[in-house]
């Protein structure tokens, strides 16, 4: 059976980077709470991936997604999230993302559209809890993809299981039409 997704540091040192096509999913987790931030990364041509201090680099084009979990308790609730703190913040307003209240309160914000990174991008490495991954584009990537966000919803960030569900298919129908290989950003 092919391997679905691998930690994406283990893959770069096996040289199992696939280099075509594929999702990166970063996740930053709260210390303190389940206020939880991702960050959805697809690529395509890559033209060489190399370490530095903060993590990789990627040489090509990418489509960048961010996903935003905030607790019920969370208390700069009315703050934008491109002007919170570093450890808290993602680079969009309220009016780019659509926005999901769970059963517990919890607000799940998903973006409207990627953001481009142009020639280059950092995967940062993860410290702590927090991890990044690199899925495999295999014909059931978007399954794949639901899955797992489903499950990180529901155990990272306490989101009930059928608000987590229902999160997780809108976030991957989201990088389904905004960030699949089509078109312009598909390679060969």
């Amino acid at each position: 059976m092919a391997t679905k997704a691998m930690d994406l540091f283990d893959a770069f040192a096996q040289d199992k980077l696939p280099k075509d096509r594929g999702y990166i999913i970063s996740s930053f987790f709260s210390e303190n709470s389940a206020y939880s931030r991702y960050e959805i990364v697809a690529y395509s041509g890559v033209k060489s991936i190399y370490p530095t201090e903060e993590g990789l680099t990627f040489q090509t084009n990418g489509k960048k997604l961010h996903v935003l979990i905030e607790p019920a308790s969370y208390p700069n609730k009315a703050m934008e999230p491109y002007v919170r703190s570093a450890e808290e913040q993602i680079p969009l307003r309220f009016s780019e993302l659509d926005i999901f209240a769970t059963k517990n309160q919890t607000k799940v914000m998903i973006a409207k559209q990627p953001l481009l990174s142009f020639s280059s991008f950092t995967i940062l490495k993860p410290t702590g809890i927090n991890f990044a991954l690199v899925f495999y584009d295999l014909p059931d990537i978007f399954d794949s993809l639901a899955m797992f966000f489903e499950k990180t919803y529901n155990k990272e960030a306490n989101i009930p299981q059928i608000d987590a569900k229902k999160c997780s298919k809108q976030t991957v129908e989201t990088i389904k039409t905004t960030m699949g290989f089509k078109g312009d950003f598909a390679s060969g």
